[in-house]
């Protein structure tokens, strides 16, 4: 955890899982419009394109955006890093900030696939303290959204 200037409270949680299924497997996964479909835990619940997608490239393209909405908050999401079946990376600002990022990385029989996130906490100390108590099922929550990832692509 890293104070910002505002006082808010940076926070990062970094989970790897390896995927029995090709890195171009993955990627396909990590169109933004796909990321409720196996971030539910995560309670992503719908993701729409904002910004003309006409190729299935274009998702993935550098300054393609979209309207994600969870349970709680909407977000607006923009690509700002896509290195085919590697690297991608958004950015999104909505009730709090986070960066995501996803790497892939070949490994024997499938796929490394690293998911790191950023996130603002708001709140200065109180924020702090709310993620001292929920910060544990946060990562448990992440567990099983890569598990639920990692069950789809192996099927």
């Amino acid at each position: 955890m890293k104070e910002i200037d505002r006082g808010d409270i940076l926070v990062r949680m970094e989970r790897s899982i390896e995927i029995n299924a090709p890195p171009e497997k993955v990627w396909e996964m990590l169109a933004l419009d796909r990321l409720p479909e196996w971030m539910d835990e995560m309670e992503l619940q719908s993701g729409k394109y904002t910004s003309e997608v006409r190729t299935p490239q274009d998702k993935y393209r550098v300054g393609t955006t979209a309207h994600m909405v969870e349970k709680r908050w909407e977000y607006e999401f923009e690509v700002t890093e896509s290195h085919e079946n590697e690297r991608m990376s958004v950015h999104s600002i909505g009730k709090y900030k986070i960066d995501l990022t996803f790497i892939l990385k070949p490994v024997d029989g499938g796929t490394k696939f690293t998911f790191m996130g950023d996130a603002e906490m708001p709140w200065g100390i109180l924020g702090k303290a709310i993620w001292g108590l929920l910060g544990g099922a946060a990562e448990k929550q992440l567990k099983r959204t890569l598990e639920k990832l990692k069950s789809i692509l192996e099927k």
